[in-house]
Order: C-alpha cells, then sequence, then structure tokens
C-alpha cells in the first residue's frame, strides 16, 4: 500500500484517520471530531497535515475542523450537498468526482441515508474505503436523513469495492453490533467466530476496525440483508435494542 494509515482514538469512542502520502510527504485527517489528539499525534509522526476530508456534516466528524485549518493552514474537502452545514469546506465533491492526496487518488462515493449527503472515499488501488458512519464493523449508520431503501443500495455499492477492500469506520461499535448480529443470525458461525475475537480484543482495549468487505459479507446482519425490508425491519430493531 502507498498509503500510512493511523488511528487517533478520540472521544469515547470515534476514530480519526491520518492518511500520510510518503511520496509527496502530504496527509490527510479523515473526519477530525476534536482538533489537538489529531495534531499532536501527527506531530509526534512528523507528518504535516495538508487536507482534511469530511463524510458528513455532524459535529463528531468536523468539529476540529477550525482548529487543525488554523493551525496548518491546510484544505478542508467534503459533500456539496451538506456545505451548509460544514462552514469550513474549501473544496465541494459530490460522488462521482476524484480527490488526490499526493500521488494517490480516491474516488467519492455518494452513500446517502445516514445523513442526506453522506460520502465515501475509496482508494481502489491501495484498496481502501473511509465510509464514516454508513458501515460499521457488523452494522450501519442509523437513517437520520435518509430511508432503507437508500442504505441497501449502499450496502451494494461497498460491497462492489471488493473483498480485500479494507473499511476504515468512524466508530468502535463493534461488540454492540455483533451482539445484536448474533440475535439476528445466531447459527452464524463465522460470526460466533468473529464475535469471540471481537470480545478478547475489547478486553485488551484494543481495537476492532478497520475491517474489510469480505469480513462484513459474511458477519454483518445490514449487508447481508436480502432485500430493503428485511434491512429496515433489522435497523429498526437495532435502534430498539
Amino acid at each position: 500500500m502507498a498509503l500510512e494509515i493511523v488511528r487517533v482514538p478520540v472521544l469515547s469512542d470515534n476514530y480519526v484517520w491520518l492518511v500520510h502520502e510518503p511520496m509527496s510527504g502530504e496527509t490527510m485527517v479523515v473526519d477530525p471530531a476534536v482538533a489537538p489528539p489529531v495534531l499532536e499525534k501527527a506531530e509526534e509522526l512528523g507528518w504535516k497535515i495538508s487536507q482534511i476530508w469530511n463524510t458528513h456534516w455532524h459535529p463528531d466528524h468536523t468539529g476540529g475542523n477550525a482548529e487543525i485549518k488554523e493551525v496548518t493552514g491546510c484544505t478542508i474537502t467534503g459533500p456539496a450537498a451538506e456545505a451548509e452545514r460544514i462552514p469550513t469546506l474549501d473544496v465541494q465533491v459530490k460522488g462521482g468526482d476524484a480527490v488526490r492526496l499526493g500521488e494517490v487518488t480516491a474516488h467519492v462515493i455518494h452513500v446517502p441515508a445516514h445523513t442526506a449527503g453522506h460520502i465515501a472515499f475509496h482508494f481502489a488501488d491501495e484498496k481502501a474505503a473511509f465510509v464514516g458512519d454508513t458501515l460499521f464493523a457488523m452494522g450501519c449508520g442509523r437513517l437520520f436523513e435518509g430511508t432503507a431503501e437508500q442504505m441497501f443500495n449502499n450496502m451494494r455499492a461497498l460491497e462492489a469495492l471488493g473483498d480485500e477492500t479494507d473499511i476504515y469506520c468512524a466508530h468502535e461499535y463493534t461488540l454492540s453490533n455483533g451482539r445484536f448480529a448474533l440475535t439476528v443470525e445466531p447459527d452464524n458461525t463465522a460470526l460466533a467466530q468473529r464475535m469471540e475475537e471481537v470480545v478478547v480484543l475489547r478486553d485488551r482495549g484494543e481495537p476492532t476496525v478497520p475491517t474489510t468487505i469480505a469480513l462484513e459479507k459474511a458477519t454483518n446482519p445490514f449487508m447481508r440483508a436480502r432485500s430493503v425490508a428485511e434491512l429496515a425491519a433489522r435497523r429498526a430493531a437495532k435502534d430498539a435494542a
């Protein structure tokens, strides 16, 4: 992989991602909830932040934008459809656009449902995607501004990225997601095995993401939903859990 990716845990369960492209020396931040831990980690690594990429407008994904920009002079890219809700944006993008980090290119995927203008960033050559709050390990985002049909279509779009694609989501929700998944598919042996591994990791205080498309196809009840109605029912049940 041409990218170096470092996880920065912030708040109670958020992950901010620092993405470094060594050929150019550029460093990008994905969804900074807050600024200080991100700036500290970049300084520790000797990386100069030149860009921020936002997947959606929620404050726990954009709250660090202004301070990081003030300190570094970086350029902030995010969803055009949510520009009014992200006042720090410099560059507005939509599904189908391409964005560059140094020598590598990511393609923007429109994945509405959690928010109306939610996007994901896919580095095809590096087999990595930053999906914000659309896809989680064994879960998906709540349908705050969209529909089950949109989320079902998002699952298909992300599934099409390929089994080996690493999925970098923005929260450590895996344990609770997995517990719910077991109520949906109690006979799924791949799921049961994965949950055993997740419990061990979380008991040690270790992260469970990134995940992969292959893992989600095998264990994620929302990606495995066979219809819009089934996904809707599972999302409603998870929300009520």
